[in-house]
């Protein structure tokens, strides 16, 4: 059963106790933030949120067949209070508790079980161990959660109109990443330093550090596929720990950005206590 199976049955046979990321992390044998990005990449939704969504939809069920204490339902959904629980409760339906048990459930949306269907994709060519310096990348930056990703094309759409003389290689920065599924992105270009940079122009410096780098051969669309091989089978094979830094994606001239087709390169953080094997430079 895959990291992520693991940690969706883990959700579900204990949402009703006070469970936390690190504590499903624990359980799965991954780092917590390599399980975020691992879940994220897996469903859509980060590990936070949907475990925040199951528990508030079972309370919501609950008082729709007339639960009589809101405090009990509350403490069953982890929460301490009748107030947080009331706040979070509204975030999540836009209805108050005692709405919900008056009313019923109406057609307020519930976040159901996530039954996962597996669509990993291993690489065409086998990932490689990379030690590589520090990087200085500026460009088009924006912060993303959930459906918002699909805008992401549209940074590069913008970096091409503003730096139309760009360089061979173009990078992909994903960091910042929250609890929430919340990340920067930013797509952008080798630059020798921050000074004096195209207004509106967001900066990163990536400090020097060890990588395993993959190639995806197929169409950009179907980078996820990728992704979630690599996260959920390729680095826990391999005895490898995704390390809380940025995820870059490397773009080469043997990308057509008007395709879409032609490969890319994922480069993935690795944690310093990541086994130490036979390594490249950049």
């Amino acid at each position: 059963m895959s990291a992520a199976r693991r940690a969706l049955w883990y959700i579900e046979s204990h949402h009703a106790a006070p469970i936390a990321l690190a504590d499903i992390a624990a359980v799965v044998g991954l780092s917590p933030f390599h399980l975020s990005r691992l879940f994220q990449a897996s469903t859509g939704t980060s590990l936070v949120r949907y475990l925040r969504g199951r528990r508030l939809s079972e309370a919501a069920r609950r008082l729709a067949s007339g639960a009589s204490d809101i405090l009990e339902v509350a403490l069953g959904a982890g929460y301490a209070s009748h107030t947080t629980f009331t706040r979070a409760f509204g975030e999540q339906f836009g209805r108050t508790p005692e709405q919900v048990r008056a009313q019923g459930l109406g057609d307020i949306t519930l976040v159901e079980a996530i039954k996962l269907d597996d669509v990993a994709q291993p690489c065409t060519r086998p990932p490689t161990l990379v030690d590589a310096g520090a990087l200085l990348v500026a460009g088009i930056g924006a912060r993303h959660r959930g459906a918002s990703v699909a805008s992401i094309p549209s940074q590069w759409q913008q970096l091409a109109t503003q730096c139309p003389r760009a360089p061979v290689v173009s990078y992909g920065v994903c960091c910042n990443s929250d609890d929430e599924g919340s990340f920067d992105y930013i797509a952008g270009i080798e630059v020798p330093g921050f000074a004096s940079l195209p207004p509106g122009w967001q900066a990163i410096r990536i400090p020097a550090r060890r990588y395993v780098v993959a190639w995806h051969a197929g169409h950009i669309s179907a980078i996820r596929s990728t992704w979630y091989w690599l996260l959920n089978h390729y680095l826990p094979s391999a005895g490898l720990s995704l390390a809380d830094a940025p995820e870059l994606e490397r773009y080469d001239a043997r990308f057509d950005d008007t395709t879409g087709h032609g490969g890319m390169q994922i480069w993935l953080p690795l944690a310093d206590t990541a086994h130490t094997g036979d390594t490249a430079c950049a």
